[in-house]
């Protein structure tokens, strides 16, 4: 899941505001040094695409590798980085920064007050500042506009009395108790650049910044960009950003690692403290701090959805494997899975398929839709591609055609390890009828319930038509189904209307969060966001998985799909 992010208590909780304590920062709001400014202009480029833009970014003391960026320009950066489709207005006074955005969907203007004396960040509502213009609800995964020129839904119906708001916390980010120094100078606001990626950016659009001393990078993974990336000189961190790169790696992590309290870590110093990584993190050898955050991801964190991406430019690729026991265990159960599934399915298992009255559904990830408008107007749903929706749209048209056998349909989530959330929201509406996915975000205690209709027969309306009615419904699940592929089991098994077989999901509940470290570092982390039901009222995160209803304990009975298919009628 990208793709793609709540029950936990990454804040320390004040009556109104919720503020992010550091364990090993020194404070750096009473700071009052004047220091020796430089600046220069970069090429900003979208993945490897030049995006046209250049972007302006200040040097203090003679560091060269830690870019800072002024308020006014951070603005621009802000409305490309939207696209131009939110509303953002400056204001100063003194030491202080307030942005404002216009959030329409809310009706309301929400701030965010920047204090360059204090060195604190303070938002009345997180999440309606930074939601995406395209979103229909405040935590909504979709990741395409559903709604046209006109106002009305294509493919997806964002149904009113199944949604739920419930707004978070005021929230607050203290970047001096982490020794992290906004700049008031010289007429000048000047924010670390890795602070904007971190705060600003990334926990919405899931890309980072990433600088190399030649141009800014946003993207997701730089492991991508790597001809680009990499073209840079290798070489140490200058001391400023070996210091900075420490303090605003902790801050990152304590604010956006949505399992630090699972892993039991009080704060993210203590932990390198613990583990031994704080030397090299606060070294100048980029190379060893990469490996230690490496090591980080793939032995400490091991969540699966936490993974490496790439090494610094001042690094340059280097061969270093390390793999944790969560992914090797996933990993292994895969390997299981298919070689069972390649005994009866050497050419590769169909995408759709019946056997006797059961129909087969089957994809192994949930592939991002193009757009909304992308399917209409096809005069043979046959002729669509092979992406997730797709791959539904013409199996309901082979289970509901004139004549059809088919009184089971299986949704075979066996090998699927997850994907995108809007492919996901499909699947379960096709199934429910009507598809409800929670999310709670743990940084701000936000809720949302997000309800949806499913146009899977392309007629333009959201009705019966469009589901699965009269048929007996299953789906498969197995440990490799993680994720996008944990989450569809799990909202099937709380409707109470589809029964599961196999063994228990996977889990994996967070969104996935892309991010970097000042010196470059590309890897992946679980959010704050956290994927759940409602039941009772109550949230329920879906990290445990779905138990199925009917055990399979043989992987060979996944795939004996005549087998199956008398098993299946035998149950009622």
């Amino acid at each position: 899941m990208k793709s793609l992010p709540k029950l936990l208590c990454l804040v320390v909780m004040v009556p109104l505001a919720a503020t992010l304590v550091a364990c090993g920062g020194t404070n750096a709001a009473s700071s009052a040094k004047k220091h020796e400014v430089a600046n220069d202009t970069f090429p900003l480029y979208n993945g490897t695409e030049k995006s046209g833009t250049e972007l302006k970014l200040y040097f203090l003391d003679g560091a060269k590798d830690l870019p800072y960026i002024d308020a006014s320009d951070c603005l621009a950066l802000l409305k490309e980085t939207y696209h131009g489709t939110v509303d953002f207005t400056m204001s100063t006074e003194g030491p202080v920064v307030t942005y404002s955005r216009a959030n329409k969907l809310y009706d309301t203007d929400v701030p965010l007050t920047i204090d360059f004396d204090k060195d604190v960040m303070h938002y009345a509502d997180y999440n309606l500042f930074s939601m995406r213009a395209d979103q229909s609800t405040m935590l909504d995964l979709t990741s395409i506009d559903v709604v046209n020129e006109a106002g009305d839904f294509k493919l997806l119906q964002k149904v009113g009395t199944g949604t739920l708001d419930r707004r978070g916390d005021v929230f607050e980010v203290n970047l001096g108790d982490y020794g992290i120094d906004l700049v008031n100078q010289d007429g000048l606001y000047l924010i670390p650049l890795q602070t904007v990626a971190d705060i600003l950016i990334a926990p919405t659009w899931l890309e980072s910044l990433y600088f190399n001393g030649q141009c800014v990078i946003k993207a997701d993974d730089i492991s991508r960009c790597g001809d680009l990336y990499y073209s840079a000189p290798t070489g140490n961190r200058s001391d400023a950003l070996a210091e900075f790169g420490y303090n605003e790696l902790c801050m990152m992590l304590d604010t956006l690692y949505g399992l630090k309290e699972d892993h039991k870590i009080e704060s993210f110093d203590q932990l390198f403290k613990e583990t031994g990584f704080t030397e090299a993190l606060k070294g100048p050898d980029s190379a060893e701090a990469d490996k230690a955050v490496y090591r980080l991801i793939t032995e400490y964190l091991d969540d699966v959805h936490s993974n490496w991406y790439g090494f610094s430019y001042l690094s340059g690729p280097i061969d270093y494997t390390a793999l944790g026991t969560s992914r090797a265990r996933v990993l292994a159960a895969r390997e299981r899975q298919e070689a069972s599934r390649d005994k009866y399915y050497p050419d590769n298992i169909p995408g759709y398929e019946e056997v006797g009255n059961t129909a087969y559904v089957t994809f192994d990830a949930f592939t991002p839709p193009p757009s909304a408008d992308y399917y209409y107007g096809v005069d043979d749903v046959a002729k669509l591609p092979d992406d997730t929706i797709s791959q539904i749209i013409k199996a309901h048209a082979q289970i509901t055609r004139e004549g059809s056998p088919i009184e089971n349909v299986v949704l075979d989530m066996s090998d699927n390890g997850g994907g995108d959330a809007t492919a996901a929201e499909f699947t379960i509406s096709w199934f429910l009828g009507e598809g409800s996915i929670g999310m709670e975000d743990a940084m701000t205690g936000a809720q949302c319930v997000s309800s949806y209709r499913a146009d899977v027969n392309l007629d333009g309306k959201f009705d019966e038509k469009d589901t699965l009615a009269g048929k007996k419904l299953f789906c498969l699940t197995s440990p490799v189904s993680f994720s996008s592929g944990n989450l569809v089991p799990c909202m099937l098994k709380e409707s109470n209307v589809v029964t599961l077989l196999g063994r228990p999901s996977a889990g994996g509940a967070c969104v996935i969060q892309p991010i970097s470290s000042a010196w470059g570092t590309s890897f992946r982390i679980s959010s704050p966001r956290r994927l759940s039901f409602m039941k009772n009222g109550s949230f329920y995160d879906i990290d445990r998985g779905a138990d199925p209803d009917y055990v399979l304990t043989d992987p060979d009975s996944f795939y004996d799909r005549a087998a199956l298919t008398e098993y299946i009628n035998g149950l009622y």
